[in-house]
């Protein structure tokens, strides 16, 4: 196993998984978008990462919502970028703001998910919801045919 310092062997733990993985991974993920660099970052492989998510379905929420706060916070930086624009003096912070752009719309299905997940609402909720809309269009309909008949609405 080697890094990106030039074919160096990379550090390897003696035995399992660093204490606290999962919190570390999911900060970096929530940090960067970025799978691997979350994993790189909890110094965690990227198999025992997706075995992980497979296997606890709590983990794997955790997870979405943290890429999905990473998401974003890269719509926030690109639309701060577009707003203000970049610096030229400082070259090492030129960012490519065409592939941000597609990295979020590539990802706008995950969003969406992730926000359905959050209003998930119950059915008597939903119910509720529907009578009320039902009982305002009623009155509304109600108003309206005593408005053209000329007729006094209570």
């Amino acid at each position: 196993m080697t890094d990106d310092t030039g074919g160096a062997p990379a550090r390897r733990r003696r035995f399992g998984a660093p204490k606290n993985w999962r919190e570390t991974f999911l900060a970096c993920l929530a940090e960067t978008s970025n799978v691997t660099a979350a994993a790189q970052c909890a110094d965690i492989s990227l198999t025992w990462v997706y075995k992980t998510k497979r296997e606890d379905r709590g983990f794997a929420d955790a997870w979405l919502a943290a890429l999905c706060e990473g998401y974003d916070h890269l719509e926030m930086e690109l639309l701060f970028r577009l707003r203000t624009g970049e610096s030229r003096e400082v070259p090492a912070n030129k960012y490519d703001n065409a592939t941000a752009l597609r990295l979020l719309l590539a990802h706008k299905d995950t969003r969406a998910k992730y926000q359905a997940m959050q209003d998930n609402v119950t059915a008597e909720e939903i119910r509720a919801s529907l009578d009320a809309k039902l009982a305002r269009l009623r009155e509304s309909v109600i108003a309206s045919r005593a408005a053209q008949a000329g007729l006094p609405h209570e």
